[in-house]
C-alpha cells in the first residue's frame, strides 16, 4: 500500500511536471491565505484566499479559476471537496472570500485553485490553513502569573511536566500573554520569533500565537518552559509617555493550550493552571523601553527539561485576562532578520571597549566572553559618539525620566557566573543603535568577533527594488528602507530608541513607502484593529496607536490621525481587497463626522502642522484642512465602493465646502498662490488635489520657482515633504523635483548620506539642538517617490491592486538609467530605463494576469517605437508580457 503522504507527494510532481511541461513556463504560485503561505492558527471564519498566474507570454490571462477546499488532501487532488467548491468562475480575479461550510477550530484544511489561461490550459496548485481558536469559550487553560508584585523586576520562569502517552501525529502550542513570552519544550525554544506577542491596547484586545511543535514533543515524559518578560505590559522604566501608569498594568501573566492528535486519533490537552510552578530567572530586570539585565550567577541549569528539580520552586496563582477578547496573531512577526558581525573596534583601556556595526539598526547586540565570576559587563548602545570616541547618548535619552541610576537607558548589564564562556542577548527588548560601548567592572580582552548586532523588526517579505544610475539615490533608498524596517514591530513606530511610538503621523507619510517596498498588509491590518480599539465614542483617535492613554490631548488631528483613512485606502489601492476599507468605514466616518461637528466652516486648526520645518512655518490650519479634505475625499469614494449611495452624495457635498472654504481663504487666483507661497503651502494642496483644475498648472510654476528660489533645496517639515516631489512631478516639474531629491548639501537627504547616513534622520540640521533621532521614518516619503516618477510605477485606483497599472516613467536629467520592480498582487512589475545615443530605451515587464497603462511625455523630434514598430499617442495601454519601448 502507498501511504496517503506519498501519494499526495506523486501527484504533486505530476501536476508540477505539467505545469512546465509547454513550451513557456505556466504555473501558480504565491498560493496565500489570510496573506500568509500556509498559516496555522487563523481565527477569520471566512479567510481570504490569492494566488498568481505565471505565465510568460505576452496577453497571458486567468479566464476562470475554481476553488476547492477539503480537509482531505489525497481526495482534493481527485477533485473532491467536501468544504467548499466554487465551481468554474468566469473572472480573472485572483482574491476569493471563503463562503464555504463553517469551518471548525483546531482544523486543518487544504484547498486547491484551478485556473484556465487564455490558451485553455488548466494549472492547478495546493495549500492549506489552519484554524485556531477562532472562539473565546474553546480555551481550556487558565491565566497564570506568579504572585508577586508588578513592581519586582525579576522575570519568572514557569514550568510543568506531562506524560505524552502514545504515539504522536501532531501537536499545536496555542499561547495568549499579558506582558512578552518564549515559550520552550523539552529545554528548546519553540519557533524563531521575537517580542511575541505583538503590543495591543492589552485592556481591549489580546493576541494569542500558535506553533507546530509536532516535533518537538516525544512519546513519554515532557518539560514546557515558559518565561515572561514585561513588554508594554508591565512598564518599568518612567519616560514622558507615562506607560508605568497604564491602567492594564500588572505582573506579566499567560494562558497556553498544547493540543495532541495521536496517531490513533484521539487528542490531549495539555494547560495552564495551578498544577504549573514558578520561580524567578535570571533576568534581573527587562524593559521594552531601556534594556535588560542578567545575572548568569542565577541561572537554573536546564530548568525547562524533565529532569530538572523543582521542589522548591513556588505554585502559580490565577489571574484574570488582561481583556475579555482573545484574537489569532496572523501576521507576519518579529524575528533577528540579519546578523551584522561588527565593522571595528576599539580599545580604550583594558576594561573598555567600542565596537562599530558600520550601520544603524533596531535590535539587539550579542556577546560572548569569559571572565570571572561577578564581572559586570554594561554594553551601552547608542547611535553616535562623543568627539573622544565614546558612546554617546544624549540625542536619544531626551525623554527619559530615570527616578535612579538602576535602569541606564539602552545599557544591558551582564554580570558573569565565571564557567567558561558566556554569551548574553535580551530577550525582551531592542534598541536602535550603531555603536556598543562595552564596559567591564574586571579587565577582560575583547576581539572585534566577540560582538555581532542582529537587525530585528517585523519580517515582511520584501515587495520591491530600485536601482539607479546615481550611487547616492540608491543610498537614500537603502537608507529610507533600513528606517522602514527599524520602525515596524508588529505596529508602525516613530524610532526604534527614545520612543518606539506607533506615532500616526509619521505612519501615514511612510505608507506608501512601505507597500512599494514591503508586503506589509498583515501588520496594517492589525494595527488599524489598534485603532479600532483606541478611537473614543465621538470619533477622536490619539496621536499614538497604541497607548496607555496618551495622546488624546495632544498630537492628533486630521494631519497626524488621518491614518484612519488614509492607510487603509492605500492598502486598498496596493491590494485591491475591500476587506480594510468594510472593516474600517464606520470608524472613519465618525472621526469625519467630528471634525464637520467641531468646524462647520470646513476650515479646521486641529492639528501638529508642518512637523520639524527646515526653517519656514506655515499655518496649521492651511495643512489640517488638506488632509481633513483628503480624509473626506477617500470617505466618499469609499461609500461609493462599498455601495453607500446616501453617504457618497454627503461626503462629496462635504469635501466640495471643505475645498471652496480652503481656497476662497487661502488662495490667491490671480497670482495662484496660497498664502506666501512657501514650499508647504503651495506642495501641499497640490499633492492633496484641493486646487482647482484650472488653476494647477499656475501653482505648480510657482512651486517650481520657489523651489529655485530656495537654490533646489528643502524647506517643508513633515507635511511638506509628503507632498513636494511629488506635487513637482506631476504637474510637469519632474526635472526639478530631481534636483531637490538628489541634493547633497543642506538641507536634503543627500546630505545626510554625505555625513555617513545608512538611517534617515528626525531633523534636517545633524547638529540641531532637539529632535535629533538618527532613525526616524518620517521623512521617509522619497523611497515611495523613487517608484512612483523615475520609476513610473502606480496603483491604478480604479482597478486597484495592480489589476491595471499606470506607467508613467519621467526620465529625469541627472539619470542615466533607473529601473525600479514592485512584486504586487499579480507578480513582478518591472520598468526599466536608460539613456541611448538616440534617445531612451524603456523596458517594461507586467506580470499575466494584470495590464498597464503607459503614459510617456514626448520628447521633442522623437519617435516612441514599441517593440521596434512606431506607435502614435503618448498613452497606450498593454497586456500582461515583456516589452521594449523606445524614444528615438
Amino acid at each position: 500500500m502507498i501511504s496517503s503522504s506519498k501519494l499526495l507527494s506523486r501527484i504533486i510532481l505530476l501536476l508540477c511536471s505539467f505545469a512546465f511541461s509547454t513550451s513557456f513556463a505556466q504555473s501558480i504560485t504565491n498560493l496565500k491565505t489570510e496573506y500568509l503561505i500556509n498559516p496555522i492558527g487563523l481565527d477569520n471564519p471566512n479567510p481570504r484566499f490569492t494566488w498568481q498566474m505565471v505565465d510568460t507570454r505576452k496577453g497571458a490571462k486567468q479566464t476562470a479559476y475554481r476553488i476547492m477546499v477539503s480537509t482531505d488532501s489525497v481526495a482534493l487532488l481527485q477533485g473532491k471537496a467536501n468544504q467548499w467548491n466554487t465551481g468554474w468562475l468566469q473572472t480573472s480575479a485572483s482574491l476569493k472570500i471563503y463562503t464555504g461550510q463553517s469551518l471548525k477550530p483546531f482544523s486543518k484544511y487544504f484547498w486547491r485553485v484551478d485556473v484556465i489561461n487564455q490558451a485553455k490550459a488548466t494549472l492547478t496548485k495546493i495549500a492549506s490553513f489552519e484554524m485556531g481558536m477562532m472562539n473565546g469559550n474553546n480555551w481550556q487553560g487558565s491565566w497564570i502569573a506568579d504572585n508577586e508584585n508588578p513592581k519586582l523586576k525579576p522575570a519568572p520562569y514557569f514550568r510543568k511536566t506531562f506524560e505524552a502517552t502514545k504515539k504522536i501525529k501532531s501537536a499545536r502550542a496555542y499561547i495568549a500573554a499579558g506582558g512578552l513570552y518564549e515559550l520552550s519544550l523539552n529545554g528548546e525554544k519553540v519557533g524563531n520569533h521575537r517580542m511575541d506577542p505583538m503590543y495591543t491596547r492589552y485592556d481591549r484586545r489580546t493576541l494569542y500565537v500558535t506553533y507546530d511543535v509536532t516535533h518537538q514533543l516525544k512519546e513519554g515524559k515532557n518539560a514546557i518552559g515558559v518565561l515572561l518578560g514585561n513588554g508594554w505590559y508591565n512598564h518599568q522604566s518612567t519616560a514622558v509617555w507615562d506607560f508605568d501608569k497604564a491602567p492594564w498594568r500588572n505582573r506579566p501573566t499567560f494562558c497556553l493550550d498544547l493540543k495532541i492528535t495521536y496517531t490513533d486519533g484521539t487528542t490531549q490537552t495539555i494547560t495552564s493552571g495551578k498544577d504549573w510552578k514558578t520561580a524567578l530567572s535570571p533576568i534581573i530586570f527587562n524593559s521594552i523601553y531601556t534594556a535588560e539585565h542578567y545575572d548568569a550567577r542565577l541561572e537554573l541549569k536546564d530548568w525547562n527539561t524533565i529532569n530538572f528539580d523543582d521542589t522548591n520552586w513556588k505554585r502559580v496563582i490565577n489571574r484574570s485576562a488582561p481583556s475579555g477578547n482573545l484574537v489569532a496573531q496572523a501576521l507576519h512577526p518579529i524575528r533577528n532578520v540579519e546578523e551584522i558581525t561588527a565593522k571595528s573596534i576599539r580599545k580604550f583601556n583594558d576594561t573598555t571597549y567600542l565596537f562599530d556595526l558600520g550601520r544603524n539598526i533596531s535590535g539587539v547586540s550579542k556577546i560572548k566572553l569569559n571572565g570571572p565570576a561577578g564581572t559586570v559587563v554594561r554594553l551601552k548602545h547608542t547611535e553616535r559618539l562623543y568627539a573622544n570616541g565614546r558612546a554617546d547618548l544624549s540625542n536619544i535619552d531626551v525623554h527619559y525620566r530615570p527616578t535612579d541610576d538602576k535602569d541606564p537607558f539602552q545599557t544591558d548589564i551582564l554580570i558573569l557566573s565565571g564557567k567558561g564562556e558566556e554569551s548574553f542577548m535580551p530577550h525582551f527588548n531592542y534598541k536602535g543603535f550603531q555603536y556598543v560601548e562595552v564596559s567591564l567592572s574586571k579587565p577582560i580582552e575583547l576581539k572585534k568577533e566577540d560582538l555581532v548586532g542582529y537587525f530585528m523588526h517585523s519580517d515582511v517579505p520584501v515587495a520591491g527594488s530600485i536601482k539607479a544610475s546615481d550611487p547616492l539615490i540608491d543610498k537614500i533608498y537603502y537608507a529610507t528602507n533600513n528606517s522602514y524596517l527599524s520602525n515596524l514591530f508588529g505596529y508602525p513606530t516613530d524610532c526604534p530608541q527614545r520612543e518606539k511610538n506607533g506615532w500616526t503621523g509619521d505612519a501615514a507619510i511612510a505608507i506608501e513607502t512601505g507597500l512599494y517596498g514591503f508586503d506589509g498588509i498583515t501588520i496594517y491590518e492589525k494595527w488599524l484593529a489598534d485603532h479600532r480599539d483606541e478611537q473614543q465614542p465621538n470619533g477622536v483617535l490619539p496621536s499614538i496607536i497604541p497607548t496607555d492613554g496618551w495622546g488624546y490631548e495632544w498630537g492628533n488631528g486630521p494631519d497626524w490621525t488621518s491614518t484612519i483613512a488614509i492607510i487603509p485606502w492605500n492598502i486598498y489601492r496596493f491590494y485591491g481587497d475591500t476587506k480594510i476599507l468594510k472593516d474600517n468605514y464606520e470608524n472613519i466616518r465618525k472621526y469625519i463626522n467630528h471634525i464637520d461637528e467641531t468646524y462647520p466652516t470646513g476650515l479646521t486648526s486641529w492639528g501638529l502642522g508642518d512637523w520639524v520645518p527646515v526653517k519656514s512655518v506655515s499655518p496649521v490650519e492651511l495643512t489640517s484642512t488638506c488632509y481633513y479634505y483628503a480624509d473626506v475625499v477617500i470617505l466618499a469614494k469609499t461609500a461609493k465602493i462599498l455601495g453607500k449611495g446616501d453617504d457618497f452624495k454627503k461626503y462629496t457635498a462635504l469635501a466640495l465646502k471643505i475645498k471652496n472654504a480652503f481656497n476662497a481663504k487661502y488662495l490667491n487666483k490671480s497670482t495662484g498662490i496660497y498664502n506666501t507661497g512657501l514650499q508647504t503651502e503651495l506642495s501641499v494642496p497640490l499633492f492633496w488635489g484641493i486646487v482647482p483644475d484650472e488653476m494647477k498648472a499656475k501653482v505648480a510654476e510657482n512651486l517650481a520657482k520657489r523651489v529655485e528660489a530656495d537654490g533646489f533645496h528643502l524647506d517643508v517639515g513633515l507635511l511638506g515633504t509628503k507632498a513636494i516631489l511629488n506635487a513637482l512631478s506631476e504637474n510637469g516639474y519632474s526635472d526639478v523635483a530631481y534636483k531637490v531629491a538628489a541634493q547633497k548639501t543642506f538641507p536634503s537627504w543627500g546630505w545626510w548620506i554625505a555625513n555617513g547616513a545608512t538611517t534617515l534622520y528626525e531633523n534636517w540640521p545633524i547638529d540641531a539642538k532637539s529632535d535629533i533621532s538618527m532613525n526616524h521614518i518620517m521623512f521617509g516619503e522619497i523611497g515611495a517617490w523613487l517608484y512612483k516618477a523615475p520609476g513610473g510605477i502606480k496603483p491604478d485606483e480604479n482597478q486597484p491592486g495592480f489589476k491595471n497599472v499606470i506607467l508613467q516613467p519621467y526620465f529625469v536629467e541627472g539619470l542615466n538609467s533607473f529601473e525600479a520592480t514592485h512584486d504586487g498582487p499579480y507578480g513582478q512589475l518591472i520598468s526599466s530605463w536608460k539613456r541611448t545615443a538616440n534617445g531612451i530605451k524603456y523596458q517594461v515587464t507586467i506580470p499575466a494576469n494584470s495590464s498597464a497603462t503607459v503614459k510617456l511625455a514626448s520628447i521633442r523630434g522623437k519617435r516612441t517605437y514599441l517593440d521596434g514598430k512606431v506607435i502614435q499617442g503618448e498613452t497606450f495601454n498593454l497586456q500582461a508580457g515583456t516589452y521594449v519601448i523606445e524614444l528615438k
